[in-house]
């Protein structure tokens, strides 16, 4: 099964604190999704995440490959990722845009990276080693930023357009992402949109922000916040329902809190949470 046989269908980020909940309970979730990295080492978490996969259509994040790093994606990395999609067959799996390594060294945080022609062209080879080593094609998700780098030659939107063009991925689009970049950077979110090729979104993640000395930050540690969920019906409106999910990394609260953001979302997916 793919996410683009449920365009109208929000899930959740199905995290630690609630699997063995989920698994005994079995609630109406849409999908799941779990970071893909959790599940590496196999043993006992491989063996929930099967039965997960069994229940619910499944999609993988990762946080930990870096493709928009100047060296390649490390080769282990993509080893254990491809065995960890040959043992759950998901729905989806996607990554970030952003940089993590060095030949020599990682840091654990989602770094931005410039927007330029060399650095397209670098990321689109890593996109494709890596959709070459997994054998088929994923979502790239648009980052959450504090700093812009001088010298972009594009926007975010431009550049992922040429990057799906260049290697037939997809666009996992984050709209509080989009939105906390528009807070504290002033980007042109409209502008961001209009250069996304639609056909080539195939998620959306939504999630609560933190505020911190004047800027948003991006903790996924609350419930979506009424100017995002404002935002998310204007990009539904434009785009059409996507598959949608509510992510809570921080500060998880108990499973029907996530179920009761997710219902939210459902509504205005399909056109009846009753605002314009």
């Amino acid at each position: 099964m793919s996410l683009t046989t449920l365009p109208g269908v929000c899930g959740i980020g199905l995290r630690a604190p609630h699997y063995r909940e989920a698994l005994d309970r079995q609630p109406e979730l849409g999908w799941v999704e779990v970071h893909s990295e959790n599940f590496f080492d196999g043993g006992t978490p491989l063996a929930m995440l099967r039965r997960v996969a069994e229940c619910w259509p499944l999609s993988l994040h990762g946080v930990g490959l870096g493709l928009g790093s100047a060296a390649r994606p490390d080769r282990g990395h993509l080893a254990s990722l491809k065995r960890l999609v040959d043992e759950t067959c998901p729905a989806s799996v996607s990554e970030h845009l952003s940089f993590n390594h060095s030949p020599h060294r990682y840091v654990n945080d989602l770094l931005p990276i410039p927007y330029t022609r060399a650095a397209l062209d670098a990321v689109a080879g890593h996109v494709s080693e890596t959709q070459d080593a997994l054998g088929r094609a994923i979502l790239l998700e648009n980052l959450s930023s504090y700093v812009e780098f001088p010298g972009n030659e594009m926007n975010e939107g431009e550049f992922l357009a040429e990057l799906t063009r260049i290697t037939g991925c997809g666009i996992l689009l984050d709209v509080n992402n989009l939105y906390v970049n528009r807070v504290n950077l002033g980007t042109d979110t409209e502008a961001v949109l209009a250069a996304l090729p639609l056909g080539a979104i195939g998620e959306i993640h939504l999630a609560g922000y933190s505020e911190r000395e004047g800027m948003l930050v991006d903790t996924h540690s609350q419930a979506v916040h009424d100017e995002v969920w404002q935002f998310y019906r204007e990009v539904i409106r434009r785009i059409g329902p996507r598959p949608t999910l509510i992510e809570w990394d921080l500060d998880i609260p108990p499973l029907a809190a996530l179920q009761a953001e997710a219902a939210k979302a459902q509504a205005i997916l399909e056109g009846r949470d009753g605002l314009a």
